[in-house]
């Protein structure tokens, strides 16, 4: 169903039931799955590529050219994934040569008013609330939550199930299934809700604790309290990956929280 008072480029490529709003333009070299709904006063460019029983609502804009001296009018996309809901006005730019791409994974909320700058990867169920400004190559990872107003710097890294107060200056990396908060940003415990809402056993979620209190709480130097963690604990997936998240960041990471 698509009205009248839209324009679709005969060059798009949309599936026989998406539904298109009056107002909403769309441009050649677009792809719109099955059931997605397009509201009015949208309007997608050229390389966004749009999954499956999406809502798209009024003011959102897809797929524009980075704001980014460095781009070249390379051909790049935005890769949107299945049962993805994007609300007002949101802005989603297309990558450049760093990814050539910006990616929105599935079953994601991107609330209104929020911006993904050009090469952001956004995995699954990741929620990011009204007003988030994400800069450059931003990666959030699987089952993220991003508090309303929170903006996050350029490059930074935001880890599995972790969740990041209201407001926030991201400007470190950020571990997994943590949460995060204060000024400057710092760690202020477990995602415990939001790890048993995913899934995570009691078990589980206090041996992510007892990781974190040694590189966290115990005020020991970084460096020394990984190697402790991974002489004194035993290995598991959620242990190697907390390891490995904070020894590769380009970026550092957050601190623990100190009291003050």
């Amino acid at each position: 169903m698509i009205q009248s008072l839209s324009y679709i480029d005969p060059l798009a490529r949309l599936a026989a039931n998406v539904v298109v709003d009056p107002f909403t333009v769309i441009h050649k070299d677009v792809e719109i799955g099955e059931g997605t709904w397009i509201g009015s006063n949208v309007t997608i460019y050229p390389g966004a590529h749009i999954g499956k029983n999406c809502r798209i609502f009024p003011g959102t804009v897809i797929s524009a050219i980075p704001q980014d001296l460095k781009f070249d009018g390379e051909e790049t996309l935005v890769i949107i994934g299945d049962n993805t809901t994007i609300r007002e006005c949101v802005t989603i730019n297309r990558g450049t040569k760093d990814k050539f791409k910006t990616q929105v994974g599935t079953n994601c909320l991107i609330m209104a008013y929020t911006h993904l700058a050009h090469d952001c990867i956004i995995g699954n169920h990741v929620i990011i609330a009204n007003g988030v400004q994400a800069a450059g190559h931003v990666t959030i990872q699987d089952g993220a939550r991003i508090g309303g107003l929170s903006a996050i710097h350029q490059f930074a890294l935001v880890g599995r199930n972790v969740m990041i107060e209201g407001g926030s200056m991201v400007s470190k990396d950020v571990p997994p299934f943590v949460k995060a908060g204060r000024y400057p940003l710092m760690y202020e415990g477990v995602n415990s809700i939001g790890l048993r809402r995913n899934g995570f056993s009691n078990e589980k979620i206090n041996e992510i604790q007892d990781i974190y209190r040694v590189l966290f709480v115990h005020n020991r130097n970084l460096s020394i309290a990984l190697d402790k963690v991974e002489s004194e604990m035993p290995a598991t997936p959620e242990r190697d990956e907390i390891l490995s998240f904070i020894r590769n960041s380009d970026r550092g990471v957050i601190k623990g929280f100190n009291g003050k």
